[in-house]
């Protein structure tokens, strides 16, 4: 039996946490902004500064500081790991200043490459805004370094729950701003204010990480340290993984390009989706891969002995985010309206909104397995201190991406004769195939240093057939209640939908469901 990690437990509930409130944030935006010039213009905004938080952030860090970072821990060499961290720590918190001042300058200019579909007063309150987010996200760097820190001595919970912090703190400007500001004539300065209250909420993020940090590195030597052999690794695997991130970044920021040009709406509803969609990927492919890093790169022995730990450990991870993104997928595929409904149906996003979002939600659904796994392969790649092969396989990705999506997005709707804001729908389904290329391409690429691991096929068809049968389920319960009252639809169709799919599961013989039911079991007092 495969067995699962308790590291990943904590990293999913911190995530799990801080995405529900994320979520509770989203509803509230939707509620006062629904998909007006003022919500296009703050997702927009948002995407431009996340560049650096992108680069030089968690992504960056998890490929390149955690494993050598890890390894001295491993090792018994407290003394240098406190320096190498300390030298990190430095090193990122002067680079980030310099490109935030650098970024705050240059941000008409991002402005037009990012959403060249804007002008006039839309376009002015997106470098307003964006000028104002930036210092936020160099501060979320550093959250993000603290993070690493955290993770490679094992503390997982808190770094993945901190972003709850930020996200109070912008819900409680909508709170208080929102019902005087939420008109066509305040939401232009509700959207500033709410940016105001990101920046605060970065710096909130970071703070109550910092006495967890101290404490568990007391050896922690603030410097350049760029003579330090272990620096120089890090730097030089960090060069790579950041021209990665920023390859896959350029993915994202070319899908808010072609959104913007769809139309009014298309940058927010686009945004909207993805809140939802990052979930099951953060919840799961994250918090797996996250916890399972530190331990693959602490791996010792002969190469047979590693290699077999990489192996053992990959496939339980594998094994892991498909029984729980598999009925992700289903989910936003067939029912995708009761989510979308659920979560944001309220105030100016109506009905509209939400079968508009269902068709994005379903095109995501395309590659959302493919994204999760391929996070797993990249993680055990970095493990190996291997940073170039995942960069290859992801410009590759990026540049199929961008191709069928321009296609889909932009060209395809008019041939089809339908309404040019479905192209939305294309461009996430687009970038779903693309992931797919990418996750394959990985996981032949291991075979070679470890064998052939994936996810077997008869436990991937238990898992689709477990999701269609709850699928079928919940569109059972949406035909009897109809869609008129989305709350009361989603909160009997949604938790039927989770017990239809675990029961199914479990019957079937799925390990993980026999441990989950395990789990519900002794949380609800049983033995």
């Amino acid at each position: 039996m495969r067995r699962g990690g308790g590291g990943a437990a904590l990293v999913a509930a911190g995530i799990l946490l801080s995405r529900l409130f994320g979520l509770v944030r989203n509803r509230l935006l939707g509620h006062f902004l629904g998909t007006s010039d003022a919500g296009d213009a703050f997702n927009a905004a948002l995407r431009i500064p996340n560049v650096l938080q992108n680069l030089f952030g968690e992504g960056v860090l998890s490929a390149s500081f955690i494993p050598t970072y890890s390894r001295l821990l491993a090792d018994g060499d407290d003394e240098e790991a406190g320096r190498v961290a300390g030298a990190v720590g430095t090193l990122l918190a002067l680079t980030t200043a310099v490109l935030v001042l650098v970024g705050i300058v240059l941000t008409p200019y991002l402005v037009a490459l990012i959403a060249p579909g804007f002008s006039g007063e839309k376009r002015e309150l997106t470098i307003r805004l964006v000028q104002v987010m930036f210092p936020g996200v160099g501060l979320l760097v550093l959250a993000a370094w603290a993070l690493g820190v955290l993770n490679s001595h094992r503390r997982f919970f808190l770094p993945y729950a901190s972003p709850v912090a930020m996200n109070v703190v912008m819900i409680g400007a909508l709170l208080w701003f929102g019902p005087s500001l939420g008109n066509a004539a305040g939401q232009a300065r509700l959207v500033v204010l709410l940016a105001w209250a990101s920046v605060l909420g970065s710096a909130t993020q970071l703070v109550v990480q910092l006495p967890t940090v101290l404490r568990v590195e007391r050896r922690l030597r603030l410097g350049l340290g760029t003579a330090n052999a272990h620096v120089r690794v890090v730097l030089s695997q960090f060069a790579p993984v950041a021209l990665g991130r920023g390859v896959v970044q350029v993915s994202a920021y070319v899908d808010s390009l072609l959104a913007s040009l769809v139309g009014a709406g298309a940058v927010a509803v686009l945004s909207y989706a993805q809140v939802i969609t990052m979930l099951p990927v953060s919840l799961f492919g994250m918090s797996v891969s996250a916890a399972e890093l530190p331990a693959m790169a602490g791996a010792v022995g002969t190469s047979d002995e590693v290699a077999r730990e990489l192996r053992r450990r990959l496939s339980d991870g594998l094994h892991r985010i498909a029984f729980y993104v598999i009925p992700s997928s289903m989910a936003f595929a067939a029912i995708g309206d009761i989510v979308g409904a659920t979560l944001y149906q309220s105030g100016r996003f109506g009905r509209d909104d939400v079968v508009w979002m269902w068709g994005v939600l379903a095109g995501s659904a395309v590659g959302l397995l493919a994204a999760t796994l391929g996070r797993m392969y990249a993680s055990t790649w970095y493990a190996l201190r291997n940073t170039r092969t995942p960069l290859k396989f992801a410009m590759l990705r990026v540049a199929l991406g961008l191709t069928v999506g321009w296609l889909v997005a932009l060209k395809l709707p008019g041939l089809l004769g339908i309404d040019a804001r479905w192209g939305v729908a294309g461009l996430t389904a687009s970038s779903g195939l693309a992931a797919w290329v990418e996750c394959l391409l990985l996981r032949r690429s291991l075979v070679p240093r470890i064998g052939d691991v994936g996810v077997d096929r008869p436990y991937q068809a238990k898992l689709w057939g477990a999701a269609a049968s709850a699928a079928l389920a919940a569109w059972g319960v949406k035909l009897v209640l109809g869609v008129e009252h989305p709350l009361v639809l989603g909160f009997v169709a949604l938790p039927l939908y989770g017990l239809v799919y675990l029961g199914a599961t479990a019957s079937l013989g799925v390990p993980e469901a026999s441990a989950m039911a395990g789990r519900i079991r002794r949380l609800a007092g049983g033995r």
